[in-house]
Order: structure tokens, then sequence, then C-alpha cells
């Protein structure tokens, strides 16, 4: 049944995506509100320019002086798990959106996306600097281990564990310090159901602080969640079917690049971020702890490699993208801030899970788009052209200058390959002196 509902959606979904990035602001909204992605009164709310208390801000932050708009656009194409969505995305930086939606476009014809999650449970630390003996504290940890899991979700977790989470397990860990005196971390298993969970595992760490060290007999000195969640991880895989054989080539041999090397990784990791962040920003979660998690577990095996994978099967390219994405739909600003509800209701997002998934897909998605460009036409060539609106407007160009600026930049940057602000704003100087010299004619005529 399920798959029938979903046909029908994409055969929709399809029609209405045809010529999107054509239209104008308003008959985008309105392909929106036919796709059901959009309400009226979502619509009601953007067009007022998506008014914000302020005394929301101050429910959010300190110090609170005003809000920072951000564009917000949406990714078109997008068919995950046989489902088709419309991605909400928050971004300053040009291409990213259009990017997507391009790679997207060509997965929905002639490939597939498919996500699932590895576990359920987030992770906190226990730390105790200094232990004098870890051998009995790991003895006596594991003995009450039990009870230590059923007193806290009982005091703690009682409403996760309502919602079929909390407290799982306990392990411990040893550290050997560089002055030879032995550390020990108890990591805290918990299930955070549809929350992101990071108050309630740093209460439920704090909890078993005071219980732990009456058990052991040792100081307890640091409680605090982790953000390397390699207990719960999302993984992507997109499939291609019938890929030119010398692009699936370069395509594998740039994925291999950033395999072997820590600096190609960075940048290609940030290709994958590229389409995780604004869809965190746009539903209102923490991209930073999404991204410290991402890189520390994209640096486990103790060098820093890509965290997607790309490799030929037959005619077939396949990529692999596999890294904790701990979100939440429940709570906080998820939950206050109307763009972020507003975003979550755009995708039909039902749990934190799908979420995740829908990021992992997403970001392996521009990560496949990005090497696509780097090993075939280049970066600048997609990048660049996309940027010279930013940059038409940065030279002060009017509404009437700038598809007359836009022009003349296209043609220098098809010249010379790069193009700058420099260029757009001298281009823009030579059309002002020469409708003030044709005016000047004009007159003297």
């Amino acid at each position: 049944m399920e798959t029938k509902v979903n046909e029908k959606m994409r055969e929709k979904f399809n029609e209405l995506y045809v010529g999107f990035s054509k239209l104008n602001r308003e008959e985008r909204l309105r392909r929106l509100v036919k796709m059901g992605a959009l309400s009226v009164d979502d619509v009601g709310f953007l067009n007022a320019g998506s008014p914000m208390d302020i005394d929301l801000a101050e429910k959010f932050i300190e110090n609170v002086i005003g809000y920072f708009p951000m564009s917000l656009g949406v990714a078109t194409n997008f068919v995950i798990d046989q489902k088709p969505y419309i991605i909400p995305m928050a971004v300053e930086e040009t291409s990213i959106i259009a990017a997507a939606s391009k790679t997207a476009k060509w997965l929905r014809e002639k490939g597939q996306i498919e996500t699932e999650i590895f576990g359920t449970d987030i992770l906190g630390q226990i730390q105790l600097a200094v232990v004098k003996d870890f051998l009995a504290f790991k003895s006596k940890i594991q003995v009450y281990k039990e009870q230590l899991i059923i007193q806290a979700n009982k005091d703690v977790a009682a409403g996760l564990v309502r919602r079929g989470g909390g407290v799982n397990d306990i392990e411990i860990r040893h550290i050997k310090r560089p002055d030879g005196k032995d550390m020990a971390v108890v990591h805290v298993l918990a299930n955070p159901c549809d929350a992101m969970g990071a108050n309630i595992m740093n209460q439920i760490c704090e909890y078993l602080k005071p219980k732990i060290e009456n058990l052991t007999g040792e100081v307890v000195t640091m409680c605090i969640l982790s953000n390397l969640v390699d207990s719960k991880v999302t993984r992507a895989k997109i499939t291609v079917n019938q890929v030119d054989p010398e692009l699936a080539e370069k395509i594998e041999e740039g994925s291999l690049f950033s395999q072997l090397d820590p600096y190609r990784a960075a940048t290609s990791n940030k290709g994958v971020l590229n389409g995780i962040d604004p869809i965190l920003i746009a539903t209102g979660n923490d991209w930073r702890a999404v991204e410290a998690g991402i890189h520390a577990y994209a640096a486990k095996s103790g060098m820093y490699k890509s965290i997607s994978k790309w490799k030929r099967e037959g005619s077939r390219l396949v990529g692999i993208f596999e890294a904790p994405i701990v979100l939440g739909v429940v709570g906080g600003v998820t939950q206050l801030h109307p763009i972020a509800k507003m975003s979550l209701r755009m995708m039909g997002i039902e749990s934190a899970n799908e979420l995740s998934r829908v990021c992992a897909a997403v970001g392996l998605a521009t990560n496949l788009g990005a090497i696509r460009a780097l090993t075939t036409v280049g970066i600048i060539e997609g990048h660049m052209k996309l940027h010279i609106q930013n940059l038409t407007l940065g030279a002060g160009a009017k509404e009437k200058e700038i598809p007359i600026v836009q022009k003349k930049l296209e043609e220098i940057l098809l010249m010379t390959k790069r193009i700058s602000l420099h260029n757009a704003i001298d281009v823009l100087r030579e059309l002002r002196d020469g409708q003030v010299t044709n005016a000047h004619q004009e007159t003297q005529v």
C-alpha cells in the first residue's frame, strides 16, 4: 500500500518539478502548495517576510538584539527510499541548492537513493581522570550495572522509557594517561527517541555521578554527552545505473583521492556537509554537534578520511555515506521556531531517524555533484556561473542593469575561466559611463 502511495506522490511531484527553477518566487510558492509541501498559511507567513516575535528570540539565546535572516530555498527532485521530498535548505552559499537539485534529477532518472540507520543509542561520558585501581573500579560497575540502569530510567529517563527509549547499557573504558596513571570513562548509552537527547543525557550522567562515586570510592571529574555517536550510525547509498565508463572511472578516482589524502578529504567532507548543514539550520537542529560527530568519525581509523566512497560496479556507480547524524524533531528550537516547524512539515518528516536519513541522502548527493563537476567541467564553470548574480549585486547594479552586467560577466568567465568582484565593478562602471556618454550626445543633438 505504501509503495503505491509513494508511486502516486512521485508522479505528482515529477509533473510539478518540470521547469521549477525557471519559475519566479510567486510561481514557486504556488507550485509548492500544489505539491502539498506548503500550506496557504505558510505562504502568507513567507510573503510577510517571515515575521518573528523578538520575545521568541529571548527564549533561544542571551543578550538578544535581533534576528539574522538567511535565504531559505528548496532543493527539488529528491526521491529517497522511494518517497519524494521537497528539501528546505537555509544557506548563504551560491550553487548549493541548484547543484543538489540537478544531481537529484539525474538520480531520479537514472538511479536510486536508499538509507538506513544502525543502532538506536546516543552516548554520554562520565570521566574519572585518575582511578587508583581500574580493575576493581570496572568490576564494581559491572556488578551494579543493571541496578544503575534501572535507577536512571526510573528517576531521570522515565519519559523516554514511556516512549520506548531510555538507558540501555553502560560500558567502561580504560585510557592510559601520559603520566602512566589510569583514567576511567563510563559510557552511558540511551535511546532518546525523537529528541536529539543532549540535555537528558547530561542529566542522566550527572544523576549517576554520585552513585558511581559511592560505589567505587573514586572521584568523577566530568559528565558530558559525546558527539562521536558510533553507537548510532546513518547510512545512505546511491546507485546510478548505466553510467558512462569514463565518468564512473573519474568519480571513483576522485573518491580514492579523498580516502588517501586528508587535505582532499577535508574539502570532500565539506561538500557532504553542504547538503546536510542547510537542512539542519532550516529545521533548528544543532549543526555544530553533527559536524563535530562527522569529522570525528572520519578520523576514527587514526587518519582523517572522506566519509563518502564511490565505486564502479559493472555499469553502475555506487556511493556510500556512513556517519553519525543525531537529530531531533521534538523539543527545543524545532518545535518553537516557526520556520523550523514549517521545514519539517514541508518534508513530511515523522521521526528523528527519518530526518537523519534524509540529511545523509542529500549530503551524499551533493558530494556526488561536486566530484562530478570537479572531474569534468571543473568547479569554476558551475559554481562561478551561479556566483555571477552575487557579484553583480555586490557591485551595486540596479534592477535594469543586472541582466546586462550578468551577460557581460558570463562572457568574461567563458574567455578567462575566472571572475571577481573587480570584474563586476569594471563592467558596471563601463555600462554607466556609456549611458552618460549616450545621454550627453543625445542632448547635443
